[in-house]
């Protein structure tokens, strides 16, 4: 079968040209509305290393574990933020890239950092199962061309749009750390990284300018036929809006000092039709309305 090849972290083709395939329509927020310009308050170090331990602990073990018990349970986003920044520095892996949506007053930050080894170009592609699945996302992911560092003043949209190289059909791997995940809050939900597992790369959208990028079916086809079909709408209007969000976010220091977007990152940025659960070794065809297919087969890891 066809696998899409992985990233290139630093590809001579990725131009602020490429951002013109992707339509702009009206993106927000802008001004004020730009992105909170805050940094993650200082913080008992205690509950965050005894926190982070516990899911470094789940992620190396390869299996969930418990509930972080109160003593450690992050209490809002800012705590959620800092643990799972803590969980990355145990382990010691580079950021790939990140998954975003745009806040709300219920899910402040949603933001995650992927790690580099997750994302992967090739299959057959490993994954952790659940209840014997992979389970999935179909998302459109951009590849950062140039850097977004950190500064005082928000980046407006035409900024944003020209650091983009590439827009890519993408599956976001799902897999939370803990056995339990529907008991669990947003801020427990965060200090796991959103759940993600990792990322499948597809290949790069071309010829789509003019495209809407808002909602289009995703049909998911096996050997005997289709397995999934859902009508996609993403969750955020539009793919563009939580890049444009996540970009303000970390300049501003939103995820700790020195954290910013760069050159090579991938950023996916919501799920068209919530999570699918696709079986493993199988080739399948996941097809994202009329802007094209993405080939894929998974295999316990």
């Amino acid at each position: 079968m066809v696998g899409a090849r992985p990233v290139e972290r630093r590809d001579a083709g990725l131009t602020a040209a490429v951002s013109a395939i992707i339509r702009w329509e009206a993106l927000e927020p802008s001004g004020a509305n730009a992105g909170p310009k805050r940094k993650i308050p200082p913080m008992d170090a205690a509950p965050i290393e005894a926190a982070a331990q516990l899911l470094v602990a789940a992620r190396t073990a390869r299996r969930p574990g418990e509930r972080l018990p109160p003593s450690c349970r992050p209490a809002d986003a800012d705590a959620g933020l800092a643990i799972q920044r803590r969980v990355g520095e145990m382990l010691g892996l580079a950021i790939g890239g990140w998954k975003y949506s745009v806040p709300t007053p219920e899910r402040k930050s949603a933001a995650a950092a992927i790690f580099a080894p997750t994302i992967v170009g090739v299959a057959p592609c490993p994954i952790l199962p659940i209840a014997g699945n992979a389970r999935v996302e179909p998302e459109i992911a951009f590849v950062l061309a140039r850097d977004l560092p950190a500064r005082a003043t928000p980046y407006d949209e035409a900024e944003v749009r020209a650091a983009i190289g590439e827009s890519r059909l993408v599956l976001e791997l799902m897999g939370p750390r803990y056995a339990e995940p529907a008991v669990i809050t947003f801020p427990e939900l965060l200090a796991d990284s959103i759940a993600n597992q990792g990322l499948f790369v597809g290949p790069v959208l071309s010829n789509s300018v003019g495209l809407a990028l808002d909602s289009f079916a995703i049909v998911i086809d096996g050997a005997d036929g289709t397995l999934v079909t859902r009508e996609g709408k993403h969750p955020d209007g539009h793919p563009l809006r939580p890049l444009y969000w996540l970009a303000n976010f970390l300049a501003g220091g939103g995820y700790g000092e020195g954290v910013w977007l760069k050159a090579g990152q991938i950023v996916t940025t919501g799920s068209y039709c919530g999570v699918v659960d696709v079986p493993l070794d199988t080739a399948l065809v996941v097809r994202y309305g009329d802007l094209g297919t993405l080939n894929v087969q998974f295999s316990a890891a």
